[in-house]
């Protein structure tokens, strides 16, 4: 899934200067991704640590990460996925209020593709008031429609906009694909909640902080990837069908620092992992000043190419670079 702020492509960095703050063996470590987004992150740690926690704001985030994170055992679910597949399609509300043909004309996908996804949604739903399915593989079959809806959605990357026209990708009929898990001999809990309310209820060793860097909300640019989620009843407002949804104070410039600290003070782990770029609404100075007070402070820097909503466009890469600060907390124990 494309995604903004993603770490894919820094995972295998992040662990290597990970380990080599806290050490190569980290088996009998807690391991805390608190702004877990897709779950990048804590899925490349979950092999390696006695334990991951997870945690997001999003509900979207909080499916992916309670299927890749806390789903932990074998789940045979290919007869499911093939009958998802194959069940007829129906007009729901994704249909009617972010497709094509759609009675608001929101074109976020095909006709053919949001009926697909009304019907898969509804079944999964059934499924488990019927006692069909559990929990576990519940998440497993609503993780595998959100991923797979998105790559048919007829947008740049993110929901804040839809295209005018259906993209080569968004006319494909929508298949759904598994989003397929690794077991590991830990154990896992996810979080579906306020990160500085969270911490205070949470412990261990290491606590990775991925925090959204700038104004752009969540909430807003990934909307109808919660409306599939949650499968709830509301209004949509304004032309994108934008539902209600709770601002993050790590995106007012305003509200930012006093929230940053606010959890590095109360964070009951040994040490702290801050990924933030140079274009953050809080400077690299400001960041370690905070982080300071709390202990030992260290940065490691590196250059990539920031996130892109539209693949076509050429690119400049060197115009397009950002830099990203991995800054180092190792915290004063009381």
């Amino acid at each position: 899934m494309n995604y903004i702020g993603s770490k894919h492509k820094l995972s295998e960095w992040l662990l290597e200067n990970i380990k080599a703050v806290c050490g190569d063996d980290l088996s009998q470590l807690v391991f805390c991704d608190l702004f877990a987004g897709t779950g990048a992150v804590g899925r490349t740690f979950k092999p390696y640590v006695k334990s991951v926690i997870a945690n997001d704001l999003e509900f979207y985030s909080y499916v992916l990460n309670r299927n890749y994170i806390g789903n932990n055992s074998a789940i045979d679910a290919s007869a499911l996925i093939e009958e998802l597949n194959e069940i007829p399609s129906r007009k729901g509300f994704i249909f009617y209020q972010y497709s094509e043909t759609g009675s608001e004309n929101r074109l976020y996908f095909s006709a053919e593709n949001g009926q697909k996804i009304d019907a898969i949604r509804a079944k999964i739903e059934e499924w488990l008031e019927q006692s069909r399915i559990d929990e576990d593989t519940y998440f497993f079959l609503l993780a595998s429609l959100l991923e797979s809806a998105d790559k048919v959605a007829n947008t740049a990357s993110v929901y804040g906009a839809y295209l005018k026209k259906l993209k080569k990708s968004a006319q494909k009929t929508l298949e759904l694909a598994p989003a397929n898990f690794q077991i590991t001999g830990g154990s896992h809990s996810v979080y579906n909640t306020n990160s500085n309310a969270l911490i205070n209820d949470i412990e261990g060793d290491i606590l990775y902080l991925d925090p959204p860097y700038n104004a752009r909300q969540y909430g807003a640019n990934y909307h109808v990837l919660n409306t599939i989620a949650k499968k709830d009843t509301f209004v949509p407002k304004g032309k994108t069908g934008l539902r209600a949804y709770t601002k993050s104070a790590f995106c007012s410039k305003l509200e930012v620092e006093k929230s940053f600290e606010e959890l590095i003070a109360k964070a009951r782990f040994k040490t702290l992992f801050l990924s933030y770029n140079n274009e953050g609404l809080m400077p690299a100075a400001t960041v370690k000043e905070i982080m300071q007070r709390y202990g030992k402070y260290d940065l490691v820097t590196k250059e990539y190419q920031r996130f892109k909503a539209d693949k076509t466009e050429n690119r400049n890469h060197k115009a397009n670079a950002t830099t990203e600060y991995l800054h180092i907390l190792e915290k004063h124990q009381k």
